[in-house]
Formats: C-alpha cells, sequence, structure tokens
C-alpha cells in the first residue's frame, strides 16, 4: 500500500530569530498549521548575539561610568573597578532569563511545529529538511543576515572578531581597535571603553554615524572622546599586519583584538531561492514587494534577509505582517516609518526625516538643547537636544533625539510622524514634568509662538485683544 504523502503545511518558516518567530506565532494565532525550521537555536541574534548581550553590557558600562562621574553630584565613591567576568555572568544571566520566551518549547506550546536542520527550497511549493521533504502552501523566508567581513588584505590572519563571537571573549582586551563607526561599532566600542580597555574607532566617512543627522552624531562622538575612545574618521583601512591596523592616511593603530562591524550581510547561500523562482538583489537580499511577497507567489520574506535597516524592532513588525498575508490572503504593506536607535551614551534616537536633510529641501526645524530641559538641568546632562522636522502643514514629518532613554521619547514621536500629527497637536497634549519629554512640548511650542509672531497672525491677535477690551468697557 502506497503511503499517503504529509498534508502541506499552511505555512512553512524558514528560521528562528525575530522574524521566523514573531511570524510563526502570529499564523498559528490564526489558526493556520505552521512548521518553523531552525538549523542552530531559535532566538536568532538578537537573544544570543543582539539586543540582548549587548544591552546588558551596556547597562555594566553604563554603571562603570556613572560611578566614575559621580562626584559631580557630590558623591565620592572611590576607585571604580571592573570585574570583567562578573560582566561575562550579567549578559549571560539575561540570556538565560529570557532564552525559554524563544524556545522551541514556547513555540510547541504554541502550536508551532519544530523542525531542526537546514532548510533548502527545491520547488516553488517544496523544501527539503535534512533527508525530509516538505510541501507548504505558502512559506515565509526569515534567515537573517551575519557580520560581514572586508576584503582588508591581512584582515581574516588577524583572527578579528565580530558582533557575533566578541561575546566570547573570556578577558578584557588591553587594546581594541574597532572597524566601522555605526550604531555597533560605536555602541560597543564606547562600552569597551568604559569597561577600561583602551579602544580605537575607525570609519572611513568624514565622521561617526553617517546616517544620522551631523549635529547629533556630533554630540555622540564627543560623548565617546570624553569615555576615551580615540576616534578615526576619513581614512578607510588599507591591511592588517600583525598587532596593528594601517589605515590609507598612514595612521598604525596598534591592537589587542581588532572588532568589525561595518555591515551586515543577508543568509540566503544554500537557500535554493533560484530552484524556487525567488529573485535575489545583488546584494544577495531576497528582493520583496510592498507587502513582503517575493517573486515567488507563494514565498514571502521578512527581517535582515530582504536587507536594510537590521533592526529587530522593524524584523518583528514584518514577521507579524509577511504570515498574515501569506495565510490570510491579504496585501497589507510593511509600515515604512522606521524608527532607529544608537545605543550609546547618550543614545541617539531618530525617525523620518534628519534635520540637516530637512533645513536643504527648505523644510521648518525645531531644535530643543537639553540646556532649556528641567530634567537634564536637575540630572546635570544637558549634552542633548530634541529635534521636530516639520513639512509646510505644520506636520511632524521626523524627529532626532540625544540624550538619556531618547529611545523611549522617540515612541511619541514616530506615532507623531505615522499619523500626520502637527507641532499644535504634541503642544496641546499634557506631558508629565519633569522629564526628557519635555523637549518633545518645548520644540512644538517654539513653531506656535514662531508662527504667532509672524506679522498677519500678530495683526490679528492685536486686533481680537483690542476687540475683547472694548467689548468689556462697553459691558461695564
Amino acid at each position: 500500500m502506497r503511503r499517503r504523502p504529509a498534508a502541506p503545511w499552511d505555512l512553512l518558516v524558514v528560521g528562528g530569530g525575530t522574524a521566523g518567530l514573531v511570524g510563526a506565532h502570529t499564523a498559528a494565532t490564526l489558526g493556520a498549521r505552521v512548521a518553523l525550521v531552525e538549523r542552530d537555536r531559535t532566538g536568532g541574534d538578537c537573544l544570543w548575539t543582539g539586543c540582548v548581550p549587548s544591552k546588558a553590557l551596556l547597562a555594566a558600562a553604563s554603571a562603570a561610568a556613572d560611578a566614575r562621574a559621580a562626584a559631580r553630584l557630590g558623591v565620592d565613591v572611590g576607585d571604580v573597578r571592573v570585574d570583567f567576568a562578573r560582566v561575562r555572568a550579567h549578559v549571560q544571566a539575561a540570556i538565560r532569563t529570557l532564552q525559554p520566551e524563544d524556545s522551541p518549547e514556547a513555540l510547541e506550546a504554541a502550536g508551532v511545529t519544530v523542525l531542526a536542520g537546514e532548510a533548502v527550497l527545491t520547488g516553488s511549493d517544496r523544501a527539503r529538511v535534512g533527508d525530509r521533504e516538505v510541501r507548504f502552501r505558502a512559506a515565509l523566508l526569515a534567515t537573517g543576515a551575519a557580520p560581514l567581513l572586508p576584503p582588508v588584505p591581512g584582515l581574516a590572519a588577524a583572527g578579528p572578531l565580530t558582533s557575533d563571537t566578541v561575546w566570547d571573549l573570556e578577558e578584557l582586551p588591553g587594546r581594541v581597535v574597532v572597524l566601522g563607526g555605526g550604531p555597533i561599532g560605536c555602541e560597543l566600542g564606547q562600552a569597551l571603553a568604559r569597561l577600561g580597555a583602551e579602544v580605537a574607532l575607525v570609519e572611513a566617512a568624514d565622521r561617526l554615524l553617517p546616517e544620522e543627522d551631523a549635529d547629533a552624531a556630533a554630540t555622540v562622538t564627543a560623548a565617546l572622546c570624553h569615555d576615551g575612545v580615540r576616534v578615526c574618521t576619513g581614512a578607510a583601512a588599507e591591511r592588517v599586519s600583525p598587532g596593528a591596523l594601517h589605515l590609507a592616511d598612514g595612521t598604525r593603530l596598534p591592537f589587542d583584538r581588532l572588532l568589525v562591524a561595518v555591515g551586515r550581510q543577508a543568509r540566503t547561500d544554500g537557500l535554493g531561492c533560484a530552484v524556487a523562482g525567488v529573485d535575489l538583489r545583488d546584494d544577495g537580499t531576497v528582493a520583496v514587494d510592498a507587502t513582503l511577497r517575493t517573486s515567488n507567489p507563494r514565498v514571502w520574506a521578512a527581517g535582515d534577509v530582504t536587507g536594510p535597516p537590521f533592526f529587530t524592532h522593524t524584523a518583528g513588525m514584518h514577521g507579524s505582517v509577511a504570515a498574515g498575508n501569506a495565510v490570510l490572503g491579504l496585501a497589507r504593506r510593511a509600515d515604512p516609518v522606521v524608527p532607529r536607535v544608537t545605543y550609546t551614551s547618550p543614545e541617539l534616537a531618530a525617525v523620518g526625516t534628519r534635520p540637516d536633510e530637512a533645513r536643504a529641501a527648505g523644510l521648518t526645524v525645531r531644535r530643543v538643547p537639553h540646556t532649556r530641559l528641567d530634567r537634564a538641568v536637575a540630572e546635570g546632562v544637558t549634552d542633548g537636544s530634541t529635534t521636530l522636522v516639520l513639512d509646510r502643514r505644520r506636520r511632524v514629518v521626523g524627529a532626532t533625539v540625544v540624550g538619556p532613554r531618547a529611545g523611549e521619547t522617540l515612541a511619541e514621536l514616530t506615532l507623531a510622524v505615522r499619523r500626520g500629527l502637527r507641532a499644535r497637536d504634541l503642544a496641546g497634549t499634557t506631558h508629565a514634568y519633569p522629564t526628557y519629554d519635555d523637549a518633545v512640548v518645548d520644540a512644538a511650542l517654539d513653531d506656535l509662538r514662531a508662527r504667532l509672531a509672524a506679522p498677519v497672525p500678530a495683526a490679528l491677535l492685536r486686533a481680537v485683544v483690542r476687540l475683547r477690551r472694548w467689548t468689556d468697557r462697553g459691558a461695564r
């Protein structure tokens, strides 16, 4: 008797990182029959090598820096000593605490079947997992991305660390050179410096964080320099010799360990995209439309495998949208408004149009330096600012915040950009006092005051006030 082939999965999810986890949970909640394939461990980069360990490391580094700076508030703590083994233990404890939420057991409890192994697409509606062939009605590719190593002569032989492998360090290196001045390079570079390493941070562009507003990036750069980081910009890495990185301008930077943070590359090698009719872009990322559908109408993709921005929150949102579209036949579009946060100290948080771009385009920019912010003055942390970008209808189309917990302030501003709120909407909303969010209100009020001070509105207001005076005298 011939064995009947197994029924196809309603959704086959390839990859157990954030996009895959959210996509699988979403589809299972909608009643779909879901299988998730993971070749290594569920949780992905965010849990094991990204968000969770990096923020745990940053917390330890921040504690050390705060202790050293406590004297400015009249608190003397003496010498600050860092026990790197205990710092590592804190990082691992954070991972262990959160791991159960992303575990295969949690997925199975939610109704998702977990298949261990590597999935290879073998047709438009089928894949092979190990020696097992599986069929699907729809598939979600969520294989993520890996750190990119640039083709610098001598780099590979130097055994460079990446954001994936830096967590394997058992001792804090004495000298660290960080290649790449984007968010990851700045975060890890500052953290290692605060923990006691001698750090040099290299960026080929003419400034750190080149994708962010220049003034905001300058504030972060000043903070890194204050923490002892040597910042080298405007010169590319030319070669690596034993124990040293050589730049194109002749600078030689000695190191005990070299950390590379120059970007990420989508994990699509060996996935079988060509066989399945899934088109890739020139950079190897999966090409998707606004609904996250690929060139194969049965296949969607979400998260880092589709290209930048490489954010966990983007991956999660994409996973939910793609899964819903795949199993329900919807055509929801991925949200184009993507907030971004660099978790340095101070944090740099931004959404929408950058202030420097806005000025060039003739848009209105309202900036409030945190020297005007009561909470910042009370805490003695005034090196920051909050900036709103407004279009000609006074709608918020961008925002950049530099300061403590800037990422939290950004949530309100992201909603404002997404919903087309105006400056008056922010100014008319009661905010708790004193908080760093007060700067949002102050920036909005600055815009309202400027508009009311213009000749025509000012004349009308004066006329109304005079009329009120005349009316009041007549009433008496």
